[in-house]
Order: structure tokens, then C-alpha cells, then sequence
């Protein structure tokens, strides 16, 4: 039934194309790719299962938060200290790491917009960015304070994100289709976002901040594949059967806090508007999307895994991909659930 929606919906081009990779108790439940795209030559490319996507939004639970999170587990970052401890150009004195991880900052959603040609030091906006409200009380999206957190890994680190992430996350964790700034032989197995002058981007990140951050930021930028997001999601799932993170800190970002959100994560808590998972998820269920199009939901109690990389994008970004996942994986659910009654 959800394989011939993404069809239906491919056909009547609220989508390109899609890669869809659904697991239920470690076993694969459905592998299905489907559209096409228009590279940035102008010619038209199927969408294969090995296609890569840029993720957007993902970046900040598959690069940031892991990231994150095995620097607390080493000790070299505290969640209850102050951002400013160690990034003294911050500002703002009450916010701490956690707030950047739960969207307790107080920092906007978002910078003004400025084109893909267009020049700015985001790292100097955003240091020079007012609090909306006060921070760790409510919970308000931030792309800002992603970038913030992933600039605290590099500082801590030594290292640049890009690296540091493939070296002691990504390459481990056997995320091997997973990076920043693909190379030249990698952007043509890329999925084209949108069209911006006369030709659509491919292979070059879709976020204009990350973009201006040179393609590597903790909100934004990273490229996968279906294969990888589900794998990475795995690893929270069974969090026992990796070693690169304690177990128990990776399960704690999968707890609720507030407002449908963990650390990184959002978490359903069965209160307010249903998140992008749709209604028929289970309370604890978690997950993220990205602006593109994409998304991995987690279902601890079935056990049950759903990546959906698509570039909705690729139309325009009035897209009605918010109905769409909620729709797609609801019908998922049903399906699996139905198999198991």
C-alpha cells in the first residue's frame, strides 16, 4: 500500500523520486527506489537505492549529536556548562550546551536569508544574534545553536567537523556513504535539490548558511544514503551492539524532555500536533526530517525503522512534504502492525 502512495505521489509530481528503507526487528521490510531527476547538466537521472541525498537537517542527529555525545562520554564536553566556556565569542552567558541540544537556547530559528551567491560570515551574525527569549525554558527550533554546538566539537577537537565525524563516528559506525563536501566522482550520484540560476544544484549542499560555512556545519550539509540513515538509527536502536558511544548516553538522547523533544531527537510524548511520524506511532517513538525532504523515524517498541530520503525540494520548496511523511508513515505502521495482528 505505502509503496504504490510514493508512485502516486511521484506521478503526480509532489515528488521526484524517493529511496525508501523500512527494517522491522533487524529485518529489511521493503528497499524501494522510484523517480528521477535533473542534474545539474540539464539531463535526466534515475533515483537508484545507492543515490545520495542531501540529508539538511538530519546533519544535526547523524554528525552533531553523536558527535556531541562521545565528547561528553570522554569527558572533553559538559552538557551543564556554559556555551560561552568554550566559545568565549558567544554572547550570552546563560545558555549551555544542553539548551543548544534540546532547542532551549532562546537563539532564532534561522538567519535572514541571503542567496547562495551571496557573501556573510555567518559565524559573526550569529555571535552577534539577540535571544528571543530566555534560555532552557521552552523549546523553539534552532538551526543557529546546531552550528553553534558543531563549532564547539571543532574547537574541542582540533579538528574540523567534517573530519573528526568521519574518523570517530561515521567510518566505526560503518557509514560509509556518509560525508560533507562530496568529491567530483561523488556529486553525480547525487539527487539534484532545487534549481537556482539556470542549472540545479547536485552535490553541493542546499542550506545557504551551511553552504556559506564552506559545506560543513552541525545544522546542515551532510550528504547519505538510505542505507546509512537506517543503519545509523540502528545503532540507537541497539545502542549495546556499538562501542564508540556508552550505550546509556545514547539512549538518553532518545528520552523525552520537553515539547517532543531529546537531545538532538524529537521524541514523541502523545501530546500536542502529531510529529512527522504521524499519529499511529507509539509514545517514545523518535526521529528527525530535513528541509529537502527527508527523514528516519524509530520505533523502540516494535523495533521498527523507517529512512525516507527524497528531494521535494527539486519542485520548489513549497512542498507539501509535512503531509506527505505523516501520510507515508502512517501507512507503514498500519502495515507493519497488520502483519504482526
Amino acid at each position: 500500500m505505502y509503496k504504490n502512495y510514493i508512485d502516486s505521489l511521484i506521478e503526480n509530481k509532489e515528488l521526484p523520486g524517493a529511496v525508501l528503507y523500512v527494517s522491522k526487528k533487524r529485518q529489511l521490510q521493503c528497499y524501494k527506489a522510484a523517480g528521477s531527476f535533473i542534474g545539474a547538466d540539464g539531463q535526466n537521472y534515475p533515483i537508484t537505492e545507492s543515490t545520495l541525498f542531501d540529508v539538511a537537517s538530519l546533519t544535526k542527529v547523524v554528525a552533531t549529536l553523536p558527535a556531541s555525545l562521545l565528547l561528553v562520554s570522554k569527558g572533553d564536553l559538559h552538557l551543564e556548562k556554559q556555551v560561552k566556556h568554550y566559545l568565549p565569542e558567544f554572547r550570552h552567558e546563560k545558555v549551555r550546551v544542553e539548551d543548544l541540544l534540546t532547542h532551549r537556547s532562546g537563539l532564532p530559528p534561522d538567519l535572514p536569508y541571503v542567496a547562495r551567491d551571496g557573501q556573510r560570515d555567518v559565524m559573526d551574525v550569529i555571535y552577534r544574534t539577540e535571544l528571543r527569549q530566555d534560555p532552557g525554558i521552552s523549546v523553539a527550533y534552532s538551526d543557529l545553536g546546531m552550528i553553534i554546538l558543531g563549532k564547539i566539537i571543532e574547537k574541542t577537537t582540533g579538528q574540523s567537523l567534517d573530519i573528526f565525524t568521519k574518523e570517530q563516528i561515521f567510518t566505526p559506525w560503518g557509514l560509509h556513504n556518509t560525508r560533507f563536501n562530496l568529491p567530483l566522482d561523488m556529486k553525480a550520484f547525487s539527487a539534484s535539490t532545487e534549481k537556482f540560476g539556470t542549472s540545479f544544484i547536485q552535490g553541493k549542499v542546499h542550506d545557504e548558511k551551511a553552504l556559506h560555512l564552506g559545506g560543513v556545519s552541525g545544522s546542515a550539509g551532510l550528504f547519505s544514503t538510505a542505507k546509512d540513515i537506517e543503519r545509523f538509527a540502528a545503532h540507537f536502536l541497539y545502542p549495546e551492539e556499538q562501542d564508540v558511544i556508552p550505550p546509556d548516553l545514547m539512549r538518553m538522547a532518545t528520552h523525552h524532555k520537553q515539547n517532543n523533544r531529546g537531545l538532538g531527537f524529537e521524541v514523541w510524548n502523545g501530546e500536542g500536533d502529531p510529529l512527522s511520524c504521524g499519529q499511529s506511532w507509539p509514545i517514545g517513538s523518535f526521529g528527525h526530517t530535513g528541509f529537502t525532504g527527508t527523514s528516519v523515524w524509530v520505533d523502540p517498541e516494535n523495533e521498527l525503522i523507517v529512512a525516507f530520503l527524497t528531494n521535494a525540494v527539486h519542485y520548489g520548496r513549497s512542498t507539501n512534504i509535512r503531509t506527505i511523511r505523516k501520510t507515508l508513515h502512517s501507512m507503514i505502521h498500519s502495515s507493519i502492525q497488520g502483519e504482526t495482528s
